[in-house]
């Protein structure tokens, strides 16, 4: 594949290296070959590089699939996925999902990115709607700092809501920045 064709979320063989692009930016100067500047990560280690390449070269691209598996529990290997289409069950370990562990929410659907039976990357609907399991009490006039409060929520994420929110609401989340979105 053309490194013309990248875009964010390719996956691609790098130095016999998974990687998939995470930013993108493609500069053309006055003369020569465009120049395409990346982020990429490696789908094995998790580390994040910087890569720039020329319109010239060349990757070879590697095929991933997008399977809908429903999240079941976390367990001391990892979380654990269930296949809808053949109930096959896969763990997935805490290096891979890391900070996204605050949006699963048991027996919800998530698109898992596999490459052959490995899993590559749980991707996030846009918000998710979580209960808030504790929350603490707002006082009146108490502005001073701004007019949020932290809120703990069911899968452990700490949220920064409005004063009027209480302990029992559930409320929608952005997966992108984990910002407070609405009351449901």
């Amino acid at each position: 594949m053309d490194t013309n064709e990248l875009r964010k979320g390719t996956t691609f063989y790098l130095n016999g290296e998974l990687y998939q692009v995470r930013e993108y930016q493609h500069h053309k100067p006055g003369r020569g070959h465009a120049i395409i500047r990346t982020k990429l990560r490696n789908l094995h280690t998790g580390a994040i590089i910087p890569k720039t390449f020329t319109s010239s070269d060349r990757v070879e691209e590697a095929f991933v699939e997008r399977r809908t598996m429903q999240y079941l529990y976390a367990g001391q290997e990892g979380y654990h996925f269930m296949d809808m289409k053949t109930y096959d069950q896969i763990n997935i370990g805490d290096a891979l999902i890391a900070e996204k562990s605050g949006y699963l929410k048991e027996n919800m659907e998530y698109t898992v990115a596999m490459h052959g039976n490995e899993p590559l990357d749980v991707e996030l609907p846009p918000a998710v709607e979580l209960k808030v399991i504790k929350a603490e009490l707002a006082v009146a006039g108490d502005t001073a700092g701004g007019a949020n409060k932290t809120v703990v929520c069911e899968t452990g994420l700490k949220v920064q809501v409005p004063l009027f929110v209480k302990e029992g609401t559930t409320i929608r989340v952005e997966t992108t920045n984990g910002k407070y979105v609405t009351r449901v």
